[in-house]
């Protein structure tokens, strides 16, 4: 366990945790216990008493263990972390957590799929949920976001709807987890507003390579305000340290298989071995004046803000350095909730951030069983907070005496509101004006513009990957209809793009398909432009009795020192003999790895090793799968025998061999480069 507990929220929380080692058994009462493994019984055959308080206690607790998951997001997992701004966003807005560098702010962030159920695998194809809670000075203050910087509606009265759609359907329950079905795309198709989030989660994005290698968006328009009451439209993007990546879908379905914990076991063992998660905080800023300079509505949340219209000014760091202690009472009972702002961030008009604001109290409410979840350890703030609420489920602050009301005499009117100098939340002055009607503004009409442009943002591979997704979603539907229906809709997003769909699913490209040409593309919308590091990357070396000691040993050392992470698979678990009688542990067995679980895999020579391997059926289909993934596959002296007998072209990208045991140091070097390129797409051109 990282002893990471000297911020103020971890002080806060160490009242709560308790350490049962060492410790008698005992009641929730604290009546010591003598005996868990038998009820209380009239003769040793007879019948249960339920006088046995030990015996109802134990079993009513069991059987009310469970609270409703999340009906979005129920699959998550959560981490702690600080957060610290570079320099003052003063000029901005009057947070305070954002004006003082010196400063360190608690966060908890919770990462989670959005469709599928507690139980379902971590790498579906999903938008994922990037919710970070602040444990601020002056309250706290939730930015709840997603991977993705938009949304598939663009008002919240939708959202039921939505999500009814994209759930298993009602009349056979299926499937989980997934959006490859009749209704989600009927929604998509009679819903047109989706067509650009739709795009996002056909591309890469919609499959990532790990939590701690994607961005997190608001999604929504915010307001910046400074102390002089002056205001900014703001966008919040989460940019990771590692930069973006994605899994390809082959592997992400395995995965789902092999290990359906993927992601979280990934966070929690990064943080466990000290290579704490780091995001960079980034806001896009519109000034009031700016509203409507652009061709697209600054509030419509089915809208990015082009990075090169809008550029993301970089302004803090978030570190994620410490694992939950218990996951059902951080992780499952945390809740977060857009309306937790802290003075100098103000809403806007955006009709879905508004229904949210609506949404997320009523249900907590249901969920964590009252209205005093704010009191619960993870959702209780580092700040002091004193108010008239009093009573309800869970109450566990001891309110003393006997006013419970403003206006009041017999208290001298406390708690008292705080005046804005004294940090009192005002909200932002904005003049409303119009009649009460159920529409949306005419602004919020375009809804192929953005779509086109990520379509043409895109590398070839990547297109090549949201057209296969598309085929692979649209195969699964049944309605040919439904099908007909969506080829339609996305020939005017691209006509070659509905084309290609088309043939995949054999349905009919329109005559009248637009497609009309959108010129613009983003370089921040395509993964080929993102940050590469070996950090964290994990290296499967193929290894029996027999091995090339030396030639591991420096692969391993070369990567260690740029924190990549080699690990020894052979046949079966304890320790393999090289061929000068050198020892290493095994860290895995081929039964209980896969090839999917890995960045990369390295073949060392030695002549016993290559034999034994190529006897090994999984050692074989270990290489054959990382490399039909793009993915780096490496062998030394003899182990290329290996490759030629597979059908491993070592002349392709990112396939690094070497016959001479003098050079290990350039042939270590240049695996290190493959691993960091993370895939090799030209193997698919």
């Amino acid at each position: 366990m990282n002893d990471k507990r000297k911020n103020p929220k971890d002080q806060q929380l160490e009242e709560y945790r308790v350490d049962d080692s060492g410790k008698k058994l005992t009641t929730n009462h604290g009546l010591k216990v003598s005996d868990t493994e038998h009820s209380l019984k009239a003769g040793d055959r007879g019948p249960t008493l339920m006088e046995d308080f030990h015996f109802r206690e134990k079993m009513t607790h069991f059987d009310h263990e469970r609270i409703p998951e999340r009906i979005v997001h129920a699959r998550g997992y959560g981490a702690h972390g600080e957060f610290e701004v570079y320099e003052s966003m003063k000029e901005f807005t009057k947070a305070k957590f954002l004006n003082d560098p010196e400063v360190k702010t608690p966060v908890f962030v919770r990462f989670s799929t959005v469709a599928g159920s507690r139980g379902s695998g971590d790498t579906v194809r999903d938008a994922r949920g990037f919710a970070t809670k602040f444990y601020t000075e002056e309250g706290n203050y939730d930015l709840v976001g997603n991977n993705i910087p938009v949304f598939f509606i663009q008002d919240a009265i939708k959202f039921p709807d939505l999500i009814h759609a994209v759930k298993p359907e009602p009349h056979n329950e299926m499937p989980q987890a997934a959006s490859a079905h009749d209704t989600f795309w009927d929604f998509v198709a009679n819903n047109t507003e989706s067509a650009h989030m739709v795009m996002w989660a056909m591309s890469d994005r919609g499959i990532p390579r790990s939590y701690r290698m994607m961005e997190g968006f608001g999604v929504h328009t915010y307001r910046f305000v400074n102390d002089k009451g002056e205001a900014h439209f703001v966008k919040f993007h989460w940019k990771p340290k590692l930069g973006v990546h994605s899994l390809v879908w082959d592997e992400a379905q395995k995965i789902a298989g092999k290990d359906p914990d993927f992601h979280r076991r990934d966070l929690w063992e990064s943080i466990e071995n000290g290579d704490y998660p780091e995001y960079e905080l980034g806001v896009q800023l519109i000034k009031e004046e700016d509203e409507f300079k652009y061709d697209f509505d600054v509030l419509d949340p089915t809208k990015l803000w082009p990075e090169e219209l809008v550029p993301v000014k970089i302004i803090g760091k978030m570190t994620l350095n410490r694992n939950q202690d218990n996951v059902f009472a951080e992780t499952e009972q945390v809740a977060f909730h857009p309306g937790h702002v802290v003075p100098g961030i103000d809403f806007t008009n955006d009709p879905l951030l508004q229904g949210r604001l609506f949404s997320y109290t009523d249900t907590q409410l249901i969920r964590l069983g009252g209205p005093n979840f704010h009191e619960i350890p993870i959702n209780r703030p580092v700040c002091p907070f004193h108010n008239n609420q009093r009573d309800g489920y869970h109450r566990t602050t001891v309110n003393t005496g006997q006013v419970a009301y403003y206006q009041n005499s017999l208290q001298n009117n406390e708690p008292a509101p705080a005046a804005e100098e004294d940090g009192g939340y005002v909200h932002y002055q904005e003049k409303v004006d119009g009649n009460k009607v159920r529409k949306r503004s005419e602004s919020f009409e375009d809804h192929y513009s953005q779509a086109k442009l990520f379509w043409n943002s895109m590398s070839d591979v990547e297109q090549q990957h949201i057209i296969k997704a598309f085929r692979f979603e649209l195969g699964k539907v049944k309605s040919k209809e439904v099908q007909q229906q969506v080829v339609n809709m996305f020939s005017n997003v691209c006509t070659y793009l509905a084309g290609e769909v088309a043939k995949g699913i054999g349905a009919k490209v329109p005559d009248h398909a637009e497609g009309s040409p959108e010129e613009r593309s983003s370089q921040a919308l395509s993964q080929m432009n993102t940050m590469k590091s070996p950090a964290t990357r994990k290296l499967a070396i193929l290894a029996m009795d027999g091995f090339d000691y030396e030639a591991v040993q420096k692969v391993m050392d070369t990567l260690k020192a740029s924190g990549a992470m080699p690990e020894i698979i052979s046949g079966s678990l304890g320790s393999i003999k090289s061929k000068d009688g050198n020892e290493l542990d095994v860290d895995n067995t081929f039964l209980t790895v896969d090839s999917v679980l890995y960045d990369a895999v390295y073949v060392p020579g030695g002549k016993e090793n290559v034999e034994g391997l190529k006897k090994e059926r999984e050692a074989v289909s270990f290489i054959q799968e990382a490399y039909s993934h793009f993915k780096a596959v490496a062998a030394s002296t003899e182990g290329t025998e290996l490759f030629s007998t597979i059908g491993v072209d070592s002349n392709e990208a990112g396939i690094i061999t070497t016959d001479e045991n003098t050079k290990f140091d350039s042939f270590s070097e240049q695996l290190l480069e493959a691993i960091t390129e993370h895939r090799h797409w030209n193997r698919s051109i």
